[in-house]
């Protein structure tokens, strides 16, 4: 039997972070997805975590893992499929490390991905948007950031964690006309950024303090803003921006809908997916079309495109309409 943690703790201390260069979130998920396994794996073979063999994870288990965290845990399929990505990447690295389990990395990593639902992604309307960056009081040291954080979140289309671990020297400090940010799967990209965006964080850059961390955005004790701090700002404003807008408190607006949120208006202005899959840095197209998915124009365009020539606009201009209504209202 091959004791399975020091070979864990390699793929999670040197491996992910040193050889695969993966981010702290992607290395704090996997260390999350292994503490359940093991969890979970010791509770069934009545050891302890530290006694457990690789040979013990097999197959057979790992499945039975994978039904508890959906039935017990209440994970939805992309939880599972997340926990089961982070197992299949660890046996990967067993591959080459410990000859004698490689037919079990063979058949751990022929457990399939559970097929999970598509379903369009959640955006708010120009106005929903409007009334979001309203929400914080200008008047107020803690509103002029939470303003620059939510006007830069839409803008740039950033992740949470491009946000909150964005450095003051990763941005064009002069003119704050653009940011650098280095994204998922360390993929770089320089984005301008527009005038209301440049105002905003121009005004959080004249009243942020002057000690504290690297990272543009702090909370109240000097520190980085966290993922959970920017989580809740954003719930409050919600709040208050509901109050005024009521349509905003029917969704569930998380900071990946902000996100969501500027990659569907920029293909409104656009109608070029691949300008939104570069903006957003994505990895490829395929990222992208989720939104072609969600936006109805897309489609009103196809049957406008497959109509005979006397249906076509410039004779019959009611999907020329449909289109301005529906911009109109995006």
């Amino acid at each position: 039997m091959t004791a399975l943690a020091p070979h864990l703790a390699t793929f999670l201390q040197t491996h992910l972070l040193h050889e695969r260069r993966a981010s702290p979130h992607t290395c704090e998920a996997y260390a999350d997805s292994f503490r359940l396994l093991l969890c979970f794996a010791a509770a069934r073979l009545r050891t302890t975590p530290s006694r457990l063999a690789i040979e013990q994870l097999d197959p057979p288990l790992l499945l039975a893992f994978l039904e508890h965290i959906e039935e017990a845990r209440g994970n939805s399929a992309r939880t599972r499929n997340a926990r089961l990505a982070a197992i299949h990447s660890f046996f990967r690295f067993l591959e080459y490390r410990v000859p004698s389990c490689l037919d079990q990395a063979r058949r751990v990593r022929a457990i399939p991905m559970k097929k999970a639902d598509e379903a369009l992604v959640s955006h708010l309307t120009r106005a929903e948007m409007q009334a979001l960056l309203d929400a914080p009081n200008p008047r107020q040291v803690a509103g002029i950031r939470d303003r620059a954080m939510l006007h830069l979140a839409f803008a740039a289309g950033l992740r949470v964690s491009e946000l909150v671990s964005l450095r003051l020297d990763q941005i064009d400090r002069q003119m704050v006309a653009s940011i650098h940010v280095m994204g998922k799967g360390r993929r770089e990209r320089i984005l301008p950024l527009w005038k209301e965006t440049t105002a905003a964080l121009k005004a959080w850059l004249a009243v942020r303090p002057a000690s504290g961390d690297a990272e543009l955005f702090l909370n109240a004790t000097g520190r980085a803003m966290t993922r959970s701090g920017f989580e809740y700002i954003l719930a409050k404003h919600v709040a208050t921006a509901a109050q005024k807008l009521p349509s905003i408190a029917d969704k569930r607006v998380t900071p990946h809908v902000l996100r969501h949120t500027c990659a569907m208006h920029t293909l409104q202005a656009t109608r070029d997916v691949r300008k939104v899959s570069l903006w957003l840095g994505h990895a490829s197209l395929q990222s992208t079309e989720i939104y072609l998915r969600a936006d109805p124009t897309e489609k009103l365009e196809a049957l406008a495109a497959m109509a005979p020539p006397s249906l076509r606009p410039g004779r019959f201009r009611a999907p020329d309409k449909l289109l301005a209504m529906l911009k109109s209202i995006g």
